[in-house]
């Protein structure tokens, strides 16, 4: 008996009986009893997701998956990087300033908060493990009761770790990202919040609405970049891909192909087509044709043979001289 991983449903699975062929691999569950086909890591369809120009992240499926589930994944993790790169920059402020002030408080002095007689009671409350550490928050977002520098130095650690896993450098290091490390990338940030704040954050903090998933981002321009599940369309070669249909409809039954598709919102159009080369391949050519250029400057400059017809280069001209035949013009005076 053996656990086999799905890599389209990220489920561990018990797995009792196996028979494995050239690109899959047919396994029957211990739970369930029934065969199901996986395809094999190596022989699946390498999808180069993309918004506009900008590269997001590569993920793996297989050719017989139907687009409204392909393009529900697909949002889950665009999403899913989003709300993690927000936690990332919300995270750092806590660290050096401490948990959020009440929304009516937010941006006063303190003379005007004395004159108005206002007072953050979760500041009481939700006290950082270690004790706090004044910082003051110049904005007037944060009470300025930060945690001490080792558990700062948790939260930074963790925010690094994070970005690592949702970082576009993975497109170059080839690493897909799935749904899990979206979800492993949120429960790293949480975790880190609670070994610092075990009180938890105050209702209205961002980070603690982030990951309770009760952001408000009206009015923001993180709000422009969320795409909402039945409004995201996928593009590719110029093409939308249909929900209904299945990524074989287009791309045929080749398990080995690498696509570049592009996530649009619906009502946006079709989105730019991709360039013919790259950026690095153009540098390259420019780079190319100016070195061939001044190669050619060299080889005209050394044949230039017009110092022939200077009057040094003349053999006949000291005999002209004897003869006296220089300075002579033809034609009427």
């Amino acid at each position: 008996m053996v656990t086999h991983c799905c890599p389209t449903e990220g489920k561990w699975l018990v797995v009792f009986k196996f028979h494995s062929g050239p690109n899959f691999l047919l396994f029957q569950t211990y739970l369930s009893g029934r065969w199901g086909k996986q395809v094999l890591l190596s022989e699946m369809v390498q999808l180069h997701v993309k918004r506009g120009d900008e590269s997001l992240f590569l993920f793996n499926t297989t050719v017989d998956t139907p687009l409204e589930t392909l393009i529900q994944q697909i949002t889950a993790i665009y999403n899913g990087r989003l709300k993690v790169e927000r936690l990332c920059s919300e995270i750092p402020e806590l660290a050096d300033h401490g948990i959020s002030l009440p929304p009516n408080m937010q941006g006063l002095t303190e003379e005007q908060i004395e004159e108005l007689n206002l007072r953050d009671e979760w500041g009481e409350k939700c006290i950082p493990s270690g004790g706090s550490v004044f910082r003051k928050d110049e904005i007037g977002r944060r009470n300025g009761q930060a945690p001490n520098d080792k558990m700062k130095e948790v939260l930074m650690r963790t925010v690094e770790a994070a970005t690592a896993l949702i970082s576009k450098k993975q497109v170059q290091a080839n690493v897909c990202v799935t749904v899990e490390m979206i979800k492993e990338a949120l429960d790293q940030l949480r975790g880190a919040v609670m070994i610092v704040y075990p009180m938890g954050l105050t209702p209205h903090d961002p980070i603690r609405m982030e990951l309770e998933d009760k952001e408000d981002l009206s009015g923001t321009q993180a709000s422009l970049q969320v795409i909402a599940e039945d409004e995201c369309q996928l593009w590719w070669a110029a093409k939308e891909m249909q929900r209904g249909k299945k990524l074989q409809d287009y791309i045929g039954r080749n398990e080995k192909t690498k696509l570049v598709v592009k996530i649009q919102k619906k009502g946006q159009g079709a989105p730019a087509r991709e360039p013919v080369i790259t950026d690095d391949q153009q540098k390259q050519m420019m780079m190319h044709y100016y070195r061939r250029q001044e190669e050619l400057k060299k080889l005209e400059e050394a044949d230039d043979d017009r110092y022939l017809d200077s009057e040094w280069s003349d053999r006949q001209a000291l005999k002209r001289q004897f003869q006296g035949l220089t300075n002579i013009k033809w034609g009427p005076r």
